[in-house]
């Protein structure tokens, strides 16, 4: 069977783009920037994502074109004779499913939120009404099974149509929105009064702020953020090089899928912190940032349910783009591993899923006293073993699987990495491949799981 591709290259970047981009872009960049000195820690984040972000990512991507394969036979096709690489890819798989057990809860809330927005059943409600709205619906199992599931149903809905009918056309107006959403709400929160000074508390590089945090954990801080925005290490974006087309290098393409990342999570911070400032609220970490700091705020703001409606409009393109994302990426699995048809691989794994993500559902309510991981709850756990873990480890063994003789080899990598127009991969960096990078994901995943 002929291998899908990209229709057009906008469409590999938007949806490459739009699986990178999810909610720790919103929820986590904004919050840890301005705990971290503003513009120091944003500008390390950058260093960061340019030596260990694009490399990485472009040998993900390599070995998804070079193969046009998912993650387990990819392996099989590079890895010398013998090897057993591709034991990794079902790590990958693993890390994918785990990943979908608990990112569809969350992104449940969000589409929970835009229609409470939208509705108006939110309207009038201020302070510790709003903080047990969020209570309420955490302790409704009913509730988030039903937000749940419809994620669960339509992200498979969309990727039963295939890779262009389905993922690509429907992944990019949901990634044009998106953009278009964050700027007109960027707009609204910068023409608020006393916006500014929020402005300069997120991005004026405030180094009296970064020494007291002290430099190194700002620069541990940027390294881990620009380090788990893309989502690598799971083979969540390697299957989209095995989609893509050979016109274009894997730096040019790496470099627009980062830079696109980057954007949404620049341009949270300015939706965020000059409301916040604007309205005297503290802006905090996690949930309780999305879902009772930011609609007090709406509810203080003149039209504050249309704005609340389209914030959380927003909030539902960037963690449904990377649902779909990894949804595409089960079912190529199962395409290629199991000879499954799209549509057979759709029901199992729909089925699948919609189980698996019930105890995500119910660590909140009936199993409320459920603690897994070192005390933590169901989600955190579930989330604790992708980022603290799968990722940094599979990106580590996809940065030697390419760079070592071991493995598939430097010189096929640079070859597929530099394959088409646009920015080549310099052949000097080998030995910064081979000897630092590893060193720098180390110190990510010991930092992790410390």
């Amino acid at each position: 069977m002929k291998r899908e591709n990209f229709q057009s290259r906008l469409g590999f970047l938007l949806v490459s783009a739009g699986c990178a981009i999810g909610i720790g872009n919103v929820w986590k960049f904004p919050y840890v920037a301005g705990q971290n000195g503003g513009g120091v820690f944003v500008l390390f984040y950058l260093l960061f994502l340019l030596i260990m972000g694009v490399p990485v990512l472009t040998m993900e991507l390599a070995v998804g074109r070079a193969s046009r394969k998912s993650a387990v036979l990819a392996y099989q096709q590079l890895e010398p004779t013998g090897t057993k690489w591709h034991l990794h890819g079902w790590f990958c798989l693993a890390g994918c499913y785990l990943l979908m057990m608990y990112y569809t809860t969350v992104s449940g809330w969000m589409l929970g939120y835009f229609f409470k927005f939208a509705s108006g059943s939110l309207n009038g409600l201020k302070g510790d009404e709003l903080d047990q709205a969020f209570g309420q619906l955490l302790a409704s199992p009913g509730e988030m099974t039903v937000w749940m599931s419809l994620t669960v149903l339509f992200g498979f809905l969309v990727c039963s149509l295939g890779l262009r009918n389905g993922l690509e056309r429907i992944t990019k107006w949901m990634m044009l929105g998106l953009l278009g959403l964050i700027v007109v709400l960027a707009v609204r929160s910068l023409l608020l009064p006393g916006a500014l000074e929020g402005v300069k508390f997120y991005l004026l590089p405030d180094f009296g702020r970064a020494a007291q945090v002290g430099l190194g954990n700002v620069i541990t801080a940027a390294m881990n953020q620009a380090f788990f925005t893309l989502s690598l290490g799971i083979a969540a974006m390697e299957i989209f090089g095995s989609y893509m087309s050979k016109a274009n290098t894997l730096a040019s393409e790496a470099v627009r899928i980062c830079g696109l990342d980057t954007f949404v999570a620049l341009m949270a911070g300015l939706i965020i912190f000059p409301a916040c400032f604007s309205f005297s609220v503290q802006p905090d970490a996690g949930p309780s940032l999305i879902f009772i700091t930011l609609p007090k705020v709406f509810a203080d703001m003149p039209g504050g349910r249309f704005w609340g409606a389209l914030f959380f409009l927003f909030m539902t393109f960037a963690s449904f783009s990377t649902v779909i994302a990894v949804f595409e990426n089960l079912l190529a699995s199962a395409i290629d591993n199991l000879g499954w048809s799209r549509q057979k691989a759709v029901l199992v794994n729909l089925v699948f899923v919609l189980i698996a993500s019930l105890p995500c559902v119910l660590g909140y309510n009936l199993w409320g006293d459920l603690h897994l991981i070192g005390g933590r709850d169901v989600l955190d756990s579930e989330d604790f073993l992708v980022s603290n873990l799968l990722l940094p480890l599979g990106s580590l063994v996809y940065l030697l699987f390419c760079v070592s003789r071991w493995g598939w080899g430097y010189d096929k990598y640079l070859a597929e990495a530099n394959t088409g127009e646009g920015l080549k991969m310099p052949r000097g960096l080998k030995y910064y491949f081979q000897f630092v990078l590893p060193v720098l994901i180390l110190v990510i995943l010991v930092q992790g799981l410390i």
